[in-house]
């Protein structure tokens, strides 16, 4: 039996088949600073630290569909050298300014895809919030962030609550997901970067 989110959590499920009936936020609340990843189900972060996601709006597709540059950076725990993935995201939807997106990778990423949307957002200011979440990919199993403007993340409240609202929308992935959650490592070796 789904329990009820806590009081100023709304998540909902994924949009799996079909538009989104619930409220996304749009590419402009995305692009309007930098994310920093601190906590994830995705066992690609579990050796990294100091992720950090940036937007960028890009002109439409020619079906009207939204997009943005979608530019990941972190650091190889033990090592000051930065590192990048580079792609641009496409909404799902023609004409629509967000909802799913379908990332594509740039250069040698080409190849790669990965579909992904946010289940969930919040706060104000540095405190703002999104939970994003992604499909599975030849490459890497489904998975969750929480990313947040601040590197000093959330306070341990308010990632409590995420994870109880995902136990509270009554699906198992989404459940496991949020139990498999961990904190990603941030120590300042990025600050002002």
């Amino acid at each position: 039996m789904a329990t009820p989110a806590p009081a100023g959590i709304a998540l909902h499920l994924p949009a799996r088949s079909g538009p989104p009936t619930h409220s996304t936020p749009s590419p402009a609340f995305l692009a309007r600073g930098g994310w920093h990843v601190t906590h994830s189900s995705l066992p690609m972060w579990t050796s990294k630290r100091n992720v950090r996601i940036e937007y960028a709006a890009l002109p439409a597709a020619a079906n009207g569909s939204a997009r943005m540059d979608d530019l990941v950076s972190y650091q190889a725990l033990g090592s000051a050298k930065v590192k990048t993935i580079a792609g641009v995201d496409t909404a799902k939807t023609s004409g629509g300014e967000g909802g799913p997106w379908v990332w594509r990778g740039k250069g040698w990423l080409g190849v790669a895809t990965s579909h992904w949307e946010v289940l969930g957002f919040g706060g104000e200011g540095q405190g703002e919030w999104i939970l994003t979440f992604f499909e599975k990919t030849l490459f890497t199993p489904s998975g969750i962030d929480i990313c947040v403007r601040s590197e000093r993340g959330l306070p341990e409240e308010v990632v409590g609550g995420i994870k109880a609202a995902l136990d509270g929308l009554g699906d198992d992935e989404l459940r496991d997901l949020g139990r498999a959650m961990f904190e990603v490592k941030r120590d300042g070796a990025r600050a002002g970067a």
